[in-house]
């Protein structure tokens, strides 16, 4: 486990996988703001469910993430689109409802960042994420990404188009080599 100030990244358990997918996935609304694919009615149980358990990947790092005091599941995190090649990767988060507006998110990136360079090895991570997810732009300047661009209105989402942002880290500028153990 990856153990952040608060939460943990662990493996996903099959535990896990009704409750990210009833809070997460059939989250129609939130879903659509952080997936640049088109939602669709997917059963839990099937092979194309997104938050089913699945054997580790080269290019995707998923958790679960739990709260460290009591070992509540509060949402996923994922590092996705790892390239070996360029030692880059994606970073993503999602919250469970009850967990959201807590301060988590911070501590969960710190988490990944953790990984992603300390363990990965990687030079660079990256967050693309709406302009108007104030929550996820917040918690990554918060972690020592910065924003590098826009592609206006380039994600469609809920019937409109909205601007994309792109925030990134380097490995020479990650401050939070202490905020999180393996």
């Amino acid at each position: 486990m990856i153990r952040g100030e608060t939460i943990g990244l662990r493996a996903r358990h099959e535990t896990d996988v009704a409750i990210l997918h009833s809070e997460l996935y059939n989250d129609v609304e939130t879903r659509s703001k952080a997936d640049s694919r088109p939602w669709r009615p997917i059963p839990p149980g099937s092979s194309t469910a997104p938050h089913k358990v699945t054997d580790p990947s080269d290019d995707t790092a998923s958790f679960s993430v739990v709260r460290l005091a009591d070992d509540e599941l509060v949402g996923e995190a994922l590092l996705w689109s790892i390239d070996p090649h360029n030692r880059e990767a994606h970073l993503g988060l999602s919250l469970r409802p009850a967990f959201r507006g807590q301060g988590l998110s911070v501590d969960i990136a710190a988490a990944l960042c953790q990984y992603g360079f300390a363990i990965r090895g990687l030079h660079r991570l990256q967050v693309d994420t709406l302009a108007t997810n104030e929550p996820m732009i917040r918690a990554s300047t918060k972690s020592g990404f910065v924003l590098e661009g826009t592609r206006r209105l380039a994600a469609w989402v809920n019937g409109e188009f909205v601007d994309e942002v792109f925030l990134g880290l380097l490995a020479s500028e990650w401050r939070g080599k202490s905020a999180a153990t393996p």
